[in-house]
């Protein structure tokens, strides 16, 4: 194997797979990058994989001799990292040997890789029909409901964000028990079949951030087989293990109808919560919103015992009887931050009932959160 490629283009390459490498590897192979270089397409292909999330990624490379071999990631990375920008690397390696030399203007490393046969095989795409997404309709699902996804690995399926696909378009919904983000995004998906799966958020997190830094507006390409999800597009793939289990019935969970209504200003309200918050943070992150249809007006409070109180109002829209409810205002602050829109709709029926919070102007959008009960 013998190549040179541009440094710049190596190291940003190298640091997006790295994320898809083992911090604490069931194998020695799983901490390193898999390296392949064909000389009939010109290419300098890396992977990074750790048997649940898999990235693979490419850059054009002049290359001698074709060849592949696997490289301690971090190590590696570093080495890259420090090399001069405006320098090419040359990178070679006998053939049947695990001795990699790298050379730039400032010197030359060696390093000792492991075997590319040793290195597990990427799941990539089985079926042929790949249905197709655009990218910034993906990004915008994954905005709006991985924050509300659990970090709790005994909620297994809960740590994911369901992926719901159909003739009309895609759903996007997460939800940790205590709140549920649901986005629905009509006619953005091109291609036939359904799918219904649930994709470990740290893996959609690591799509967002690759999808969000891509340059050009080419389809995301998705297949769905056998427990596995590839995301495909330009020279990059993205793998992930699906979770196992059906996915619970949210959408059961938002009542069909409301009989109370506020419409607030959202960025007024999440600097009111915010202020508010600097009391709840010191007892258990409640607050309470208080409206009072005659005056117009929303009041905010935070009650923190022998440490002091706090209190805020806002001019609100308000439909229905008033009426006293309480939240963890880390949750309300998450959904208002998910939104973009410049009014936001909470709509309730009792204290104890889940509530909806909604831009006024996008029906596709919905944060459904559970109040907190007050005792009196």
């Amino acid at each position: 194997m013998k190549l040179v490629c541009s440094q710049a283009e190596l190291n940003a390459s190298l640091q997006l797979v790295s994320r898809a490498v083992a911090g604490r590897p069931t194998h020695p192979v799983l901490a390193n990058v898999l390296l392949t270089a064909d000389a009939g397409t010109g290419r300098l292909s890396l992977t990074g994989y750790d048997l649940s999330l898999g990235i693979q990624t490419s850059l054009a490379a002049s290359v001698q001799t074709s060849g592949a071999i696997t490289l301690p990631a971090r190590l590696f990375g570093e080495i890259v990292a420090r090399m001069p920008a405006d320098s090419p690397i040359s990178l070679s390696c006998a053939e049947a040997s695990e001795q990699v030399e790298l050379t730039s203007a400032s010197g030359s490393y060696q390093m000792r890789g492991m075997p590319a046969d040793d290195f597990p095989e990427l799941p990539l795409a089985q079926s042929s029909t790949p249905i197709r997404l655009d990218p910034d309709v993906l990004v915008r699902g994954l905005r709006a409901t991985l924050f509300a996804s659990s970090g709790d690995e005994a909620k297994q399926l809960l740590t994911g964000v369901h992926l719901g696909l159909d003739e009309q378009g895609l759903e996007c919904a997460a939800t940790d028990g205590h709140r549920l983000a649901v986005l629905r995004l009509e006619n953005s998906a091109e291609g036939e079949g359904a799918v219904d799966v649930t994709v470990p958020a740290r893996s959609l997190r690591e799509l967002e951030r690759l999808l969000s830094g891509r340059g050009g507006a080419e389809a995301v390409s998705l297949f769905c087989d056998r427990g596995q999800v590839v995301f495909q597009w330009a020279d990059q793939v993205l793998t992930s293990r699906s979770l196992d289990g059906t996915y619970p019935n949210y959408r059961q969970l938002i009542p069909d109808s409301f009989v109370r209504t506020l419409t607030i200003d959202r960025r007024g309200l999440v600097s009111a919560l915010e202020r508010v918050a600097v009391l709840a943070d010191q007892h258990n992150n409640v607050v309470k919103l208080s409206s009072d249809p005659a005056h117009g007006q929303l009041a905010i409070s935070a009650d923190a015992q022998d440490v002091g109180s706090g209190s805020e109002s806002l001019a609100a829209e308000i439909t229905g009887d008033a009426i006293q409810i309480a939240f963890n205002v880390r949750y309300v602050l998450d959904g208002l931050k998910a939104m973009t829109s410049e009014r936001v709709e909470l709509r309730c029926n009792a204290p104890t009932t889940p509530v909806v919070l909604a831009p006024h102007d996008d029906p596709a959008f919905t944060y459904l959160v559970m109040p907190v009960q007050i005792r009196q």
